[in-house]
């Protein structure tokens, strides 16, 4: 345990930013499935909407820093090939 007043300051922090990263992360991976789901039914009206929100909320994470801008870069190319199979 840290015994001085910063370090604890600095824990405290980290596990904030690091909820909020899983939050973003977290979510990506929640509308992958439902990408996956929309497609897999043949829902095109629905895996146009459901791409547009996925590439959205990949773009607000890497400017957040939650991903590095080459791991969004991969989610967004993989979620334009599954909304392709459509």
């Amino acid at each position: 345990m840290a015994n001085i007043a910063s370090q604890e300051k600095r824990i405290a922090r980290s596990q904030r930013e690091r909820l909020e990263n899983r939050r973003y992360t977290s979510t990506i991976k929640t509308y992958f499935r439902r990408l996956e789901a929309a497609v897999a039914e043949g829902d095109a009206e629905r895996a146009d909407s459901e791409h547009r929100t996925l590439v959205s909320m990949i773009d607000r994470a890497v400017k957040r820093r939650a991903l590095h801008p080459n791991n969004g870069a991969r989610k967004k190319s993989r979620a334009a090939a599954i909304r392709a199979r459509l």
